[in-house]
């Protein structure tokens, strides 16, 4: 078993190096099925999502070298439809293959996706897409089986703005014949960062609000593509500083990217800064209760609501978090209130009475983000914490524990015998 033991109290003050974005990586991994071409990426994180779409991708036919952060996706043995379903069933991110499959070779077999279980996230508007752009979509027991002889674009109007069927509509048309408009799109700065490398590869897109139009290419070519600062992982160390009294610095970040969250941050009282492409936030006080709820960007994300939670924990007041983005999302908050935070939920909204102080535990990380919101509590708490699960923690962090350590955190990974 494998354990995060945390001494907590301390403050962190200091300055953190951000990564690659995680949820940028993973479409851009992708959009290398779109082309014969090499497509060289820089700013990949070390994480193990990334190398799960990178092994997908492997044996889909393509040949991938990697050293460190940069990543390069070329021709292989011959491009395959069959997704294998150890991959996808790791993460959901694995299911963006199915578009790009469909539009070069006319077929995909794909398994349905797994990852964290924050709620259904039905791929229902993927289907739905590639069905409008005129694919045969058949479901069977935990698979389906998309096949088209070409895809032709189309106008398609989504009920709500998924990241996810955004990414797969937008990689299939661009090798659609003619034109598709996805209206009420997300423009999550990781949809836009695709969409940067698309273009780079020689697709034709245009975004206009909420709306991506993009006329189909016949082929498209290599690229090479730096991804955006994680922006999730910028704000969870943050919060870090801000849980612990402290005062933390990251860089590079895009400041934009973190608006809604930064707004929050002041809200509850805490001094920030930007300069450039860094930002700091000092903890100057007792952080206020305030009110928030998430929502697709640029509002509020999703992604930082439990790490947010848990500095709210630590506030004077009582704060409000209403989720209107995965309904599962407060798997969490039994174990902040093991470790003695006062939160009551109801339904897609919970109420976090402040306390003078948390104490160490042992919890266990439920998903990515859940995982990041008992670290950030074990960091302010008083005594010992030991938190398991992380596998759920690697795959959203990389080098987490050593970033920590840099910045005063006093957190040691344990390996020990089951």
């Amino acid at each position: 078993m494998t354990s995060f033991v945390i001494e907590g109290g301390e403050p962190l003050v200091g300055h953190v190096r951000i990564g690659g974005a995680k949820n940028a990586a993973l479409p851009a991994c992708v959009a290398s099925l779109l082309t014969e071409d090499p497509v060289v990426l820089h700013s990949i994180p070390q994480l193990r999502d990334v190398s799960t779409i990178l092994y997908m991708l492997g044996a889909l036919g393509k040949r991938v070298v990697r050293h460190e952060s940069n990543v390069s996706v070329a021709t292989g043995g011959g491009l395959k439809p069959e997704a294998n379903a150890y991959s996808v069933g790791q993460m959901r991110a694995s299911f963006l293959v199915l578009g790009p499959l469909v539009a070069r070779l006319g077929r995909a077999v794909v398994p349905l996706p797994g990852g964290c279980a924050i709620g259904a996230r039905p791929v229902d508007l993927h289907l739905d897409g590639m069905r409008s752009l005129g694919a045969y979509v058949e479901e069977r027991e935990g698979v389906v089986v998309v096949s088209a002889k070409k895809l032709v674009g189309a106008t398609i109007h989504l009920p709500f703005p998924s990241v996810g069927a955004t990414e797969q509509i937008t990689m299939a048309a661009c090798l659609a014949e003619g034109e598709t408009v996805i209206h009420n799109a997300a423009i999550e700065p990781e949809v836009m960062d695709l969409i940067d490398l698309l273009i780079k590869m020689g697709a034709q897109i245009a975004v206009s609000d909420r709306m991506i139009r993009i006329v189909g290419r016949s082929s498209l070519g290599g690229a090479e593509h730096t991804l955006i600062p994680d922006r999730m992982e910028a704000g969870t160390l943050l919060l870090a500083g801000g849980i612990t009294g402290g005062s933390v610095s990251v860089s590079p970040v895009v400041p934009e990217h973190l608006g809604a969250f930064l707004l929050a941050l002041r809200a509850a009282g805490l001094d920030v800064e930007i300069d450039g492409a860094t930002v700091t936030a000092r903890c100057v006080s007792r952080p206020i209760g305030i009110e928030l709820q998430t929502s697709p960007h640029p509002g509020f994300p999703t992604d930082l609501h439990p790490p947010m939670a848990a500095l709210l924990t630590t506030a004077k007041g009582t704060s409000w978090i209403a989720e209107s983005v995965f309904e599962r999302r407060f798997a969490y908050t039994e174990s902040l209130r093991k470790m003695g935070a006062r939160i009551v939920q109801d339904g897609k909204m919970i109420s976090i009475q402040g306390v003078d102080r948390l104490i160490g535990q042992f919890v266990e990380a439920p998903d990515i983000r859940g995982g990041a919101a008992l670290l950030l509590a074990g960091l302010a708490a008083q005594g010992r914490t030991v938190i398991t699960g992380l596998h759920h923690l690697d795959r959203g962090h990389a080098n987490l524990e050593t970033k920590l350590k840099s910045i005063g955190a006093r957190i040691e990974r344990r390996e020990e015998a089951t």
